[in-house]
């Protein structure tokens, strides 16, 4: 794992484009600060740039330096969630400006997944993480159901949890506001 984790990193930090594994499905993944490999990714996938992406971080300590205000609620839904939940915040901040949403909100996660715990805390900066298809095709449920033009578009495919064939699915989604109050984008 730490040999995937540094080339990870070092195609990270010369702007390219990952593809790796999650505590949901697999994802391709660049530096969520970086505009121009942000852009990348909205090119490999055909994706409309007005949709948003989903930013990884390593701990709920690092919310503060990414989003304005921060719910309270935010800490116990993470803390105490069973399954992999993705929050949309608003008021986003110090991340590339084309991987937050027109409205100013970004959706993050902080997964339970070792391979991404330790690149993120190494890299010490977030991540995008999208599906690793082609935009409007099914999400793959495992690696051996990503097509190869994803796989050649990338710069780095992690090789880890490549043989293990347990579907997948995505994370849960809901938009939580500062005020508390909440609604589910996805189940």
């Amino acid at each position: 794992m730490n040999a995937d984790i540094i080339k990870a990193i070092e195609v990270l930090k010369a702007g390219g484009l990952i593809l790796y594994p999650t505590d949901t499905i697999w994802g391709i993944g660049c530096d969520a600060t970086n505009e121009q490999a942000v852009e990348k990714v909205f090119r490999l996938k055909g994706r409309d740039a007005g949709k948003s992406l989903i930013v990884l971080l390593d701990s709920e300590n690092k919310l503060e330096s990414y989003i304005k205000e921060v719910p309270a609620l935010a800490y116990d839904l993470i803390e105490y969630t069973e399954k992999p939940l993705t929050i949309i915040y608003s008021g986003a901040k110090n991340l590339a400006a084309n991987v937050i949403h027109e409205d100013g909100s970004v959706g993050i996660r902080i997964p339970r997944h070792p391979f991404c715990q330790q690149l993120i805390q190494r890299f010490r900066k977030p991540i995008v993480s999208t599906s690793a298809n082609i935009s409007g095709e099914k999400s793959p449920a495992n690696f051996s159901e990503i097509s190869e033009k994803i796989i050649e578009g990338v710069d780095y495919v992690v090789s880890i949890d490549q043989n293990d064939d347990t579907p997948k699915i995505p994370s849960t989604i809901m938009k939580l506001e500062a005020d508390g109050r909440f609604v589910f984008i996805r189940k």
